[in-house]
């Protein structure tokens, strides 16, 4: 592509309030066959769809990871929740609530990769990404979509379910509002809502040493650390300041 042309796509960029345009301008060129597809591609852009359904990829933990319209993209704020998974070298891990399966496929030294989710363009998006590693994909609601002879298995179950408030949803910017599912962004009336369920049935599924992770943000900490305790958990919040992320991490009380 010429230097004018990259000038052009920038300029388009800027006018639509995207704050990263050369950045966004050099992605969108290298993924462009063609100036046709050049004009398709930043036309979905330029109307509000997100940059990672408009290329089909999203780069996370160094890697790029497959994404689909209607899938939720992972944040980097989540690699935090990777490196607290992986600094326990689990063998056997969950990724519950997988989305695309960006961060089950991200934890290094996993023998044994399970992961489920509801949300059916979810769960397709996760099997092409985690066929690559030889990971494993399960439909359906938490817990209920994995067969019984798992119960007991998982050195680390890593969770990143949705945890904005009902109510917060309608401020989101229009990226995440619009074109990511309510499913994956609604957390219930206080955000925790389904902290409280993966906490409650995870002691059944955890190896003895095991430990559950999820993700949360710094107003939601104290209810999701709240939610580990009732369920019997001991629990700790994590925090990196680099990645402005949060993750609660816990263990069966012996």
């Amino acid at each position: 592509m010429a230097q004018l042309e990259f000038d052009e796509v920038v300029t388009s960029l800027r006018a639509a309030g995207c704050v990263f345009a050369e950045e966004e301008a050099e992605i969108l060129i290298e993924s462009a066959s063609n100036s046709a597809e050049l004009t398709e591609l930043l036309g979905r852009r330029i109307a509000g769809e997100p940059l990672e359904h408009v290329v089909g990829w999203v780069w996370f933990c160094g890697r790029r990871i497959a994404v689909a319209q209607g899938v939720f993209v992972p944040r980097r704020r989540t690699e935090f929740l990777v490196e607290c998974a992986a600094a326990l070298h689990p063998s056997t891990l969950l990724d519950l609530c997988c989305g695309s399966g960006a961060i089950g496929m991200s934890v290094t030294g996993v023998a044994e990769l399970y992961a489920a989710d509801i949300d059916d363009a979810a769960v397709g998006c996760a099997r092409r990404n985690l066929d690559s590693v030889g990971g494993t994909v399960y439909s359906g609601d938490l817990y209920d979509a994995l067969p019984p002879n798992l119960h007991g298995r998982f050195d680390a179950i890593v969770v990143n379910a949705p945890y904005v408030p009902t109510a917060d949803i309608a401020l989101m910017p229009g990226e995440a509002r619009i074109h990511e599912p309510r499913i994956a962004l609604d957390g219930g009336a206080d955000g925790a809502g389904l902290h409280r369920r993966v906490a409650a049935e995870a002691n059944q599924w955890l190896a003895p040493e095991g430990r559950l992770l999820i993700e949360t943000s710094a107003l939601l900490a104290n209810s999701t650390l709240e939610a580990f305790v009732e369920a019997g958990f001991t629990a700790t919040i994590s925090e990196s300041e680099t990645l402005d992320a949060v993750v609660v991490i816990g263990s069966i009380v012996e």
